[in-house]
């Protein structure tokens, strides 16, 4: 009974050195620094462990082949001598005795070692690594001392070996984008968070790789008024507007001068004092096309009045962006109650979705499942369509890409308003005017 307790119980630390291994390796370093700040006890050295990730590795590979060399040893020599004298004892040939306990030892040695060796540790190791990474991490950090020598030997021999092959130095485990997404919605499938809570947070990383021109409002849609203008064709402009704030130029839009508070000036013509604009006028800053959404979020926030001036490279205005330019684009379009805005798409009972020309291009490929070029030169459907067609369209006219047909439904002028995307899986790109 003595032999068979001493192959259980190298069959557990070969289990325990298992459990080490794999819960260390799975552990997340985000979470290994929250325990650390927590003060949990063991979080510090599993942090190290997982940051020199060849010694540790080191000191496993030799606690493992040392408790697999001593129980392969002893149970050939002490369990199957004791296990042929009792096949012997109870009728079976001396020849065959020999044999038959060789046979049944180490398959019962195998499979205990898979088992209780292996399997069972590794499993219980994915299910709690940073737990079970900060129990086992002191007895991996004093057996790395103790065998500091083999140890060094075997983290120098397998750096060499890469040396040899020409493999780099791995850099440090980073987090994509992509997986910071598959996480948020694998938190929404199991409770964690709300549908809610995931499109906010989707919204923050597709603000993230925004330009400034992916969230202004475009020149054509924005209402200013002419400082040289007359006093009554300020008024007008002033009623005409739903908004609190208004650029100011002198003549055109191409020469903004600043900004002026819609209130000021009313409250100033209600009581009928003479209107100079200039007097009423506030400093803006002017943003660069080029620009980060992120970037002028802090440009916002430090201006005198929350409205930047958008220019391209040759000083032309293109747009104005708000604090609700940036809001919009996380948390999606509002509907006032004065006028309710169109959705930006709107799904269809046959699976196909209506566009607005107007929607971020992003917010499109999240919801068609597609992937664009990080680097592009448009920001919405309608720019999408004009780089796939490479011409303005007319109605009907459409194109395929990404597994989708785009079919242009309705166009304001020259601007493409509404676009149809019907699902066509394996649909190779061909342009096609209605004509044909």
């Amino acid at each position: 009974m003595l032999e068979i307790a001493i192959v259980l119980l190298l069959v557990v630390l070969n289990g325990v050195f298992a459990l080490s291994e794999l819960a260390i390796v799975s552990a997340r370093r985000s979470r290994l620094k929250a325990l650390v700040t927590e003060g949990r006890s063991g979080a510090n050295r599993a942090l190290a462990l997982a940051s020199d990730p060849g010694r540790f590795l080191s000191t496993v590979q030799i606690g493992i082949t040392a408790v697999s060399l001593i129980a392969g040893a002893y149970s050939g020599a002490t369990v199957t001598g004791d296990f042929a004298d009792y096949l012997v004892d109870h009728g079976v040939p001396p020849t065959a005795a020999g044999w038959l306990a060789y046979v049944i030892v180490f398959a019962l040695v195998t499979y205990l070692s898979l088992i209780i060796g292996e399997l069972v540790p590794k499993n219980l190791a994915l299910r709690n690594a940073e737990t079970i990474a900060c129990a086992v991490a002191p007895l991996m950090t004093a057996l790395s001392r103790i065998a500091a020598p083999a140890v060094w030997l075997l983290d120098i021999s397998t750096k060499a070996v890469f040396r040899l092959l020409r493999q780099r130095q791995p850099p440090q485990s980073t987090v994509t984008e992509e997986e910071i997404k598959a996480l948020i919605a694998e938190a929404e499938g199991a409770g964690v968070l709300e549908a809610g809570e995931r499109q906010l947070i989707s919204g923050v990383l597709r603000l993230g790789d925004r330009p400034v021109r992916g969230l202004m409002t475009p020149r054509t849609e924005v209402d200013w008024i002419d400082a040289n203008g007359d006093t009554a064709d300020v008024r007008t402009r002033l009623l005409a507007s739903p908004h609190s704030r208004m650029p100011v130029g002198e003549g055109s839009a191409d020469h903004l001068i600043g900004v002026v508070r819609a209130r000021e000036l009313l409250m100033a013509m209600m009581s009928d004092q003479p209107i100079d604009v200039h007097a009423y006028l506030r400093k803006a800053p002017i943003v660069p096309d080029t620009t980060d959404a992120l970037d002028v979020l802090e440009t916002l926030r430090d201006a005198e009045v929350p409205m930047g001036l958008i220019h391209d490279e040759y000083g032309h205005f293109e747009g104005i962006v708000t604090p609700a330019d940036v809001l919009q684009a996380i948390a999606g379009v509002f509907r006032s109650d004065a006028e309710l805005a169109e959705p930006h798409a709107v799904s269809r009972d046959d699976g196909s979705w209506l566009l607005s020309g107007a929607m971020p291009a992003d917010e499109m490929a999240e919801q068609l499942g597609i992937a664009l070029p990080a680097k592009r030169d448009y920001q919405t459907v309608a720019g999408f369509l004009l780089a796939e067609l490479r011409h303005l369209p007319s109605i009907g006219e459409h194109v395929d890409a990404h597994g989708w047909r785009f079919e242009v439904v309705d166009l304001d002028g020259r601007r493409i308003d509404k676009v149809l995307a019907i699902h066509r899986v394996g649909a190779r790109r061909r342009l096609q005017s209605p004509g044909q």
